[in-house]
């Protein structure tokens, strides 16, 4: 429907009419052949009746119609129309209408801030019905439906990980080139990632924590991503930071003891902002295959990094 015109206090030209409505146009469209003008919804309510010109009946298709030329949008943004919004005296161009509208203090739609200290933005017509404790628990049920949302999709992305991970494994045990191939690629991203981290000198083994709690891991686990970790690596990093998983010169507490000499050899580097540090596999080649793990092993400390 176009704009009435009791709204354009300068008078408008005839051309710049809908000939359905009556009203000034508004979004208007044009069919080529012909090029009479119409307001968008006028236009195409009319086709799913009728398909003709309204005009001058010449035949018309919905898919047919274009927007009309510059030069009749230009006539149409320089008229000047009054606002809307009851009690509101402005007038402003047409093109400007809508940035008017919806900063106008006079729209029942305008949204405002609740002033009764629930901090909601709420329209100026609800204001008089606005429940604040009711408003919030519909914005809690809102919020908590959508974390459910977020924790399903998660769920789903990590079933997604796991059957590509294993697809992965499956294809390096039956194709060697592939697992060259995977190999070469993840090792290039830890030489990437590791020249990033600096060297760092362990000056109190015993301070090593074996056994770290979940707690423990989750945080060292967010620096090395912080720090730029691929996430695969991450997660096989993550793998090998409790004894369990360390190489068997490191497994128990007596083959460490034992073994304890070949500590000052190790190449460690430092996880930023934490008491712990990455031996990788790429820096550790000197190192017997008893003292080290692809792609590496995580060693966290109480204290002692430097």
């Amino acid at each position: 429907m176009g704009f009435d015109l009791q709204r354009f206090p300068n008078g408008v030209d005839e051309e710049l009419t809908c000939a359905i409505c009556g009203g000034v146009l508004q979004d208007p469209l044009h069919a080529p052949t012909c090029e009479h003008a119409f307001c968008q919804v006028c236009i195409n309510e009319w086709l799913s009746r009728v398909q003709t010109c309204p005009i001058d009946r010449t035949p018309m298709e919905s898919d047919q119609l274009k927007p009309v030329p510059r030069i009749l949008k230009n006539l149409l943004s320089r008229l000047n129309i009054t606002c809307e919004n009851e009690g509101c005296t402005a007038i402003v161009k047409l093109d400007a209408l809508a940035n008017h509208l919806a900063e106008c203090d006079f729209n029942p739609k305008k949204l405002v801030e609740c002033e009764n200290g629930c901090g909601m933005m709420i329209s100026k017509d609800n204001v008089a019905n606005h429940n604040c404790i009711q408003a919030l628990r519909n914005e809690l049920v809102t919020v908590k439906s959508e974390l459910q949302r977020y924790r399903t999709d998660m769920d789903l992305y990590k079933a997604e990980v796991r059957t590509l991970q294993e697809f992965i494994r499956v294809l390096r045990m039956n194709n060697p080139t592939i697992s060259r191939v995977y190999e070469r690629v993840e090792n290039d991203e830890i030489l990437r990632w590791s020249v990033s981290l600096q060297l760092a000198r362990v000056t109190r083994w015993g301070g090593m924590i074996s056994t770290p709690d979940a707690v423990l891991q989750a945080v060292i686990k967010r620096a090395l991503l912080e720090s730029g970790c691929p996430i695969n690596i991450t997660n096989d990093l993550m793998e090998n930071a409790h004894e369990r998983h360390w190489p068997q010169g490191l497994s128990t507490l007596e083959t460490r003891q034992v073994n304890r000499r070949h500590y000052e050899s190790y190449i460690c580097r430092r996880i930023i902002g934490k008491q712990a540090v990455v031996v990788l596999g790429c820096d550790n080649r000197h190192m017997d295959q008893l003292m080290i793990a692809e792609p590496g092993i995580v060693m966290i400390f109480a204290h002692g990094v430097e």
